[in-house]
This record gives C-alpha cells, sequence and structure tokens, in this order.
C-alpha cells in the first residue's frame, strides 16, 4: 500500500493525465516506423516523455499553489493544504526534469530531449505564469505544449519530425480548446474568483460555446488528415467518424441546451474521444500491416 507521503507526491504528477500523455507519445513512436520501434528507443522514449510530463505538472502546482487554494476543483492539493512545502515540490520537479533529459538525450537522441524540454517550459511555465493570466485564448496559444507527446515520440525513434507527426500534433491542438473550453463552463465561478480570464469569464458561456461548437467542426476535418494523407485506412476514418458524430452531438447540445451537467458531460466525452482515436490509429497501423 502507497505510503501518505508518496501518494501526495504521486498527486503532484497528476497520473490521469500524463496517462493520456504518455500514450499519445507512444502512438507517435508506433506510427513512425513500420513493425514495432526499436525497443530502447520505446522504452527510454516512454520514461523520459513521463518524466518530463510529471516535473511539469508539479511546477505548474508550485506556481498555482495561490489560485489553486481559492478553487473548489484545487483546494486540497498537498501545497494548499500544506502536506507538502514549496522546497520538496520544487526539489522533486527538478530531479524528475533532469533524470528525463538524461534519459532522453543518453538513450534516444538530443532532438526529443531539446523538444521536450521546451513542451516543459511551455506549459509549466509560459502558459501557467503567463498566457493562463493574460488572455482569454490562453488554452488556443498555450495548447501548442499539450500537443507535442506524439511528436516527441516521433522523434525519440526516428530522430527527426515529418508532416504525419505533424499532423498528430494538429489534432491534440485543435480538440484541446473543445477540450478544456467545456470544463471552463463548468468551472467559470472559481475562475472569475481567482481573476483568471477563461473565455466563459470574459466572453460569456453563450459566446464559449459557439466557439466549442466550431472548433469541434475544424476538429472533424483536422481528424480526416490521417486518413487523406494515407497514414491511416478506412477503418480509422470510420472509427473517428463516429467519434466525431459524437463530439459533434455534445457541442450542438451545448448551444441548444441549459443543462448544468452538459459541459461536464462533453469535456468526459472529450477524454473518451482523444483516447479511443489515438487507439484507432494504432490499431489501424498494425491491420495496414496484416492486410498488406
Amino acid at each position: 500500500m502507497m505510503s501518505s507521503a508518496a501518494s501526495k507526491y504521486l498527486e503532484l504528477c497528476k497520473p490521469k493525465v500524463v496517462q493520456l500523455i504518455v500514450f499519445t507519445a507512444i502512438v507517435g513512436m508506433i506510427l513512425a516506423v513500420p513493425g514495432w520501434p526499436p525497443l530502447q528507443e520505446f522504452v527510454a522514449g516512454t520514461i523520459g516523455i513521463a518524466l518530463a510530463a510529471s516535473s511539469a505538472a508539479a511546477i505548474n502546482h508550485l506556481l498555482d499553489q495561490r489560485i489553486d487554494a481559492v478553487m473548489a476543483r484545487t483546494r486540497n492539493r498537498p501545497l494548499p493544504t500544506g502536506q507538502l512545502g514549496v522546497n520538496q515540490v520544487l526539489i522533486f520537479a527538478g530531479t524528475l526534469a533532469f533524470v528525463s533529459m538524461a534519459v532522453l538525450i543518453i538513450w534516444t537522441n538530443t532532438l526529443t530531449a531539446v523538444l521536450t524540454f521546451f513542451s516543459l517550459i511551455g506549459y509549466a511555465v509560459i502558459y501557467t505564469v503567463w498566457l493562463k493570466r493574460a488572455t482569454p485564448q490562453n488554452i488556443v496559444i498555450g495548447g501548442a505544449a499539450g500537443a507535442a507527446p506524439p511528436v516527441l515520440g516521433w522523434a525519440a525513434v526516428t530522430g527527426a519530425v515529418d508532416h504525419n507527426a505533424l499532423i498528430l500534433f494538429l489534432i491534440i491542438y485543435v480538440w484541446t480548446p473543445p477540450h478544456f473550453w467545456a470544463l471552463a463552463i463548468h468551472r467559470r465561478k472559481d475562475y472569475a474568483a481567482v481573476d483568471i480570464p477563461m473565455l466563459p469569464v470574459t466572453h460569456g458561456v453563450h459566446f464559449t460555446r459557439w466557439h466549442i461548437f466550431f472548433y469541434t467542426i475544424l476538429l472533424v476535418l483536422v481528424t480526416t488528415m490521417p486518413f487523406l494523407t494515407g497514414m491511416s485506412s478506412l477503418f480509422y476514418l470510420a472509427g473517428v467518424t463516429v467519434l466525431n458524430l459524437g463530439f459533434l452531438w455534445y457541442a450542438f447540445r451545448l448551444l441548444r441546451e441549459n443543462d448544468e451537467r452538459l459541459p461536464m458531460q462533453t469535456f468526459g466525452y472529450s477524454i473518451i474521444y482523444l483516447m479511443v482515436l489515438f487507439a484507432f490509429l494504432l490499431i489501424d497501423h498494425y491491420l495496414q500491416m496484416i492486410l498488406v
């Protein structure tokens, strides 16, 4: 059984978020090469990216501790409650970042380490410290850091980044705003209380719902790109079409209905959507190998 202290450090890492990040990175690694990716780069890339994502999450806890203490969703985190101190979190995050960079440089390649480092800084510092507090388009601009994992995975096994890796990046980048704005609608009072200019706070819920709808339409278009470029087959296209119909249904209902439960239902669906979409990409990759 995990000790209380260990569980608090694990909480700093936002394990559910990191799991999704690592999964998309793994899919990026697998899609980058025919067959199975080289074992050393696969294992080291997975560990290095996971540690970097965990470090970024811990830094986010550290930098957001003041607003976390006010918001209902976050007030029970380890720093606001005093279960962990600032120095403990700083040392923990720094250690994770250092080990991550060492693993990636030694056992993958320098490009992956550099891209991972910039992604870490992009989320943990640029987004958290500046963008989050500066503009209601924070999640649009800052979403680039969160969309990087498939590119990092791709680079880990190939030492390069090509157009297919950038398509995977674009899918997550366009998915991020409707995903996060649904949560922001639900938590708008919390964000207003701590002066974070999320779109529902600055422009209202109706305006945000329309933005979710427009970005969902854009997402539908972007997610056809793996098929249109030949990276994926009809199996993926059929699967993503079903997923997109579901997302459009939620986005349309957000426009038409005032059910307070709907934003969180949309948020929950968006997480399932991304996981299953990348699972379709993965399955499709191996189906093409078997059927050729």
